[in-house]
């Protein structure tokens, strides 16, 4: 039961965690506060994939498109895209550079996240109280996902304010103390100090450029946990 519950949380709670970060209509949505922000986008979210979820049995593809139309508003891809090349790393490149590979980021997550949709089985997600932010930069905004098979799951939702804007955004996930951008980086540190990061943004190009797939869950559910983690990355 371990392991499905770290599958689960690896593969399918990536896409809960940019549910909480959409919006059918952005301009409805308070960036100035991040708890309302997550809670509203999020209910949003749940509402806009169920009702498209024939189309999407037609053309998975659509959940491209509803990541890149409703989710990125609310994602900070490049501090995201910057905490995963590393501040070892990021000092050893050009501006070009960093720029290239923050929209290559951008479109990886893109079908990443899209991906992981595919394993959205319509949870509850509770969410906890609101606290004073006032003074704070980035907070987590705490949340249990209630799943009949594996119980309750934490997660944080780790969002930033910005300097000039004063707006909330996401830029990672903590799934039961796992961070999955700090997963991100350990996999793709190694690959840009060997390599270089003009590579590793290849790498993520070709994955980016993939059909999104849908799968049974009875059959899911027989590949083991490595197995899982390397149809999905």
């Amino acid at each position: 039961m371990k392991y499905i519950k770290k599958m689960f949380i690896s593969l399918l709670l990536v896409s809960l965690s940019l549910f909480s970060l959409n919006s059918v209509a952005s301009a409805n949505i308070d960036k100035s506060d991040p708890y309302k922000m997550i809670q509203k986008a999020a209910n949003n979210a749940f509402k806009r994939f169920a009702s498209e979820q024939s189309a999407i049995q037609k053309d998975p593809n659509i959940l491209k498109t509803i990541v890149r139309e409703e989710l990125l508003p609310y994602v900070d891809y490049k501090y995201a895209a910057y905490k995963v090349i590393g501040s070892g790393n990021l000092r050893k490149t050009t501006r070009a550079q960093r720029d290239h590979f923050v929209i290559i980021f951008r479109d990886y997550l893109v079908t990443q996240y899209a991906q992981v949709f595919t394993r959205y089985k319509k949870q509850k997600v509770v969410f906890a109280p609101a606290k004073d932010f006032s003074h704070r930069k980035i907070l987590a905004v705490k949340t249990t996902i209630l799943d009949p098979v594996l119980g309750k799951i934490d997660i944080d939702f780790k969002v930033k304010r910005n300097k000039r804007t004063k707006e909330w955004k996401a830029f990672d996930l903590v799934a039961e103390g796992i961070s999955l951008l700090d997963s991100k980086q350990a996999e793709l540190d190694s690959i840009i100090r060997q390599k270089g990061i003009d590579y590793a943004a290849k790498l993520l190009k070709e994955k980016s450029h993939r059909n999104i797939v849908l799968k049974s869950s009875k059959k899911s559910k027989k590949l083991p946990v490595k197995a899982q983690t390397a149809v999905n990355n």
